[in-house]
């Protein structure tokens, strides 16, 4: 996987949250990840590359080719686990919204079980979780 395509959200055990080596707050990775997601920028190395797919029901979409990737230290709270887990869900469920509204005209839990499949295929929740490790304090 290319750098360009990987987001990467790190917690250590002081709860200090990281994207991509930088401090991040949990108030604004909801929005950080949905617009990393976001296959609008494929031509900037800062966002990940997209692809053009074929998607029945929706026909030729650009997919994001994006990981988060997602580690949290031995010692990060079960609580901050949780809201990061949940920010990053949020960031997949807005996406699949938004798509759902400008393609169908119609939100995510009114549509058919084919028009749910098409936007799952053309949004997949592509995050990456590794193991629990000691992650530096930085």
């Amino acid at each position: 996987v290319r750098k360009r395509n990987v987001l990467n959200v790190l917690v250590n055990k002081n709860d200090m949250l990281l994207v991509d080596g930088r401090p991040g707050d949990i108030s604004t990775l909801k929005d950080v990840a949905k617009r990393f997601m976001t296959p609008v920028y494929p031509d900037n190395p800062e966002f990940p590359e997209t692809e053009l797919i074929e998607v029945p029901i929706l026909g030729k979409v650009y997919a994001s080719k994006g990981v988060i990737s997602l580690k949290n230290d031995r010692g990060t709270s079960y609580d901050l686990y949780i809201k990061v887990q949940n920010e990053l869900a949020r960031a997949f469920n807005e996406l699949k919204e938004e798509m759902a509204i400008n393609r169908f005209g119609t939100k995510v839990a009114n549509l058919s079980e084919g028009q749910l499949k098409a936007i799952n295929e053309a949004i997949p929740v592509r995050v990456s979780e590794a193991e629990p490790e000691s992650i530096g304090e930085n």
